[in-house]
């Protein structure tokens, strides 16, 4: 699984839920809050290695459910479809005329509206 903020970001928005309260509040001010070990730490009244710690099980747990499900997988390879189509359409719209254009405009809309619900 890649190491990135936004995947790490994304685990979390799709596997918060399965965590405890303290490994989910860790891995959230860590990822996304760009907290240091050290800050976390104070901010939450425990050690650094028990922030270390949180933050590791919490990925480990949401990787092996991100391996069995694939959801975080699947949705990544949505977003690179729809963005393909986008640049289908986008293509195609200088090329058509009439009905063909406002059908062509209209489903332009509504992948784009798919994309941003992201």
């Amino acid at each position: 699984m890649a190491e990135g903020r936004w995947t790490q970001s994304m685990l979390l928005d799709f596997y918060g839920e399965l965590l405890t309260e303290k490994q989910r509040e860790c891995f959230d001010l860590h990822y996304n809050e760009d907290l240091s070990l050290s800050e976390i730490a104070e901010q939450l009244g425990i050690s650094r290695q028990g922030v270390w710690d949180n933050i590791r099980r919490a990925e480990s747990a949401m990787e092996a459910v991100e391996e069995k499900t694939g959801l975080l997988a699947r949705f990544e390879e949505n977003r690179r479809l729809l963005a393909e189509l986008r640049q289908t359409l986008e293509t195609l719209l200088p090329l058509t005329e009439g009905e063909a254009r406002k059908l062509t405009e209209d489903a332009a809309e509504r992948v784009e509206l798919l994309i941003s619900r992201g």
